[in-house]
């Protein structure tokens, strides 16, 4: 049986699960043709980082990602995105970013702007997630908070970027409001909602807080989706290296093969040295297990947070002109556990 994460890092804590009903959902379908599954699924493909909301994208306003301005117009915005994805290739060899989205940012006046971000990545030759992200205080529930500018949202979404093949939409980020077989309704009433777009540029939260793949991987209705899985060190006060990749493995099942872990992390402005064994440190067998899991089982992987301000987590930080800003990388040997999970450098010596 799965267990169910404890969320304890202050900035990350969420509400617990809420037996409730899932609400009525209502849309308005995109027109086109029913979208083929993938042929075969290649997740080492993703090689990235979240870019985050310094309130860890949890918001009942506009989303302001680490670096940017909601009074940015679009040309300052893509200036400033553009350097921001270059950093994350000249530093950690990264070609994936995951962004959030929420109705406020998309459905005003505001997403002018924020499709800056999302075409600097892509022009780039960055793969790019986008995922909904709930609001905060009693909406941070792990439920859709209002369906009736969810919906709306996605229409504009889909509709600006079904045709670029370097988009990838992820309905909702850890849909923990719902049990397994409701939040597998909606995400299959998603893909019946845009049929126009391809099955395999679609990510699939696993159910709770994307902390296990088994039960959407088993819904024929979700054939050909790629699969989003979550991990991290803080959901155990200990356990050891072998614990860890035991813990991992359990939550993929046998769905490796479409499973993208696109959120990972553990704290990297601490000094913690991560190629070196430390069976004492916790945060040192999760990070060394879960990147030679990543690697061993062919999985892509998107660390969190690539950039978040203010967050022990971020694997990079802002410098210089804030105009032109660029990044640093906050421990090295955390980019070196990372570019392991992505097929390059070399293991730790056990």
């Amino acid at each position: 049986m799965r267990k169910t994460p404890t969320r304890t890092r202050p900035t990350r804590l969420r509400a617990g699960l809420v037996g409730v009903a899932i609400a009525a959902i209502g849309a308005t379908t995109l027109t086109g043709s029913p979208a083929a599954a993938a042929p075969s699924m290649d997740t080492t493909q993703f090689k990235g980082v979240n870019w985050a909301d310094p309130r860890d994208n949890f918001a009942d306003d506009l989303l302001q990602l680490s670096g940017l301005s909601t009074s940015d117009n679009y040309a300052q915005t893509y200036a400033k995105a553009s350097r921001i994805i270059s950093a994350f290739r000249a530093n950690l060899g990264a070609n994936t970013v995951r962004l959030p989205i929420n109705p406020y940012t998309v459905n005003g006046t505001y997403w002018k702007s924020y499709r800056a971000v999302i075409d600097a990545a892509s022009d780039k030759g960055f793969k790019v997630i986008v995922s909904y992200w709930e609001g905060t205080g009693a909406r941070k529930d792990g439920f859709i908070d209002d369906t009736a500018t969810f919906w709306p949202m996605w229409n504009t979404v889909v509709k600006t970027y079904k045709n670029d093949k370097r988009v990838y939409f992820e309905p909702m980020n850890e849909p923990h409001g719902y049990t397994d077989t409701e939040w597998a309704d909606i995400a299959a009433k998603w893909l019946a909602t845009y049929p126009s777009v391809p099955r395999n540029r679609v990510f699939v939260s696993g159910a709770g807080y994307n902390d296990h793949v088994t039960t959407v991987c088993a819904d024929p209705r979700l054939k050909g989706t790629y699969l989003s899985l979550h991990h991290y060190g803080f959901w155990k006060e200990y356990a050891t290296y072998d614990q860890w990749k035991a813990d991992l493995k359990e939550r993929i099942g046998t769905c490796a093969n479409r499973t993208v872990a696109d959120e990972f992390g553990a704290p990297m402005t601490t000094g913690f040295d991560y190629n070196k064994p430390d069976a004492s440190n916790n945060f040192v067998n999760y990070v060394q297990a879960v990147t030679d899991t990543f690697r061993e089982l062919k999985m892509g992987s998107v660390y969190w947070p690539g950039l978040r301000t203010d967050d022990s987590y971020t694997l990079q930080t802002l410098t210089g002109d804030p105009d032109r800003p660029w990044l640093a990388t906050t421990n090295q040997s955390g980019a070196d556990r990372l570019a392991w999970a992505w097929g390059r450098g070399k293991p730790v010596q056990r």
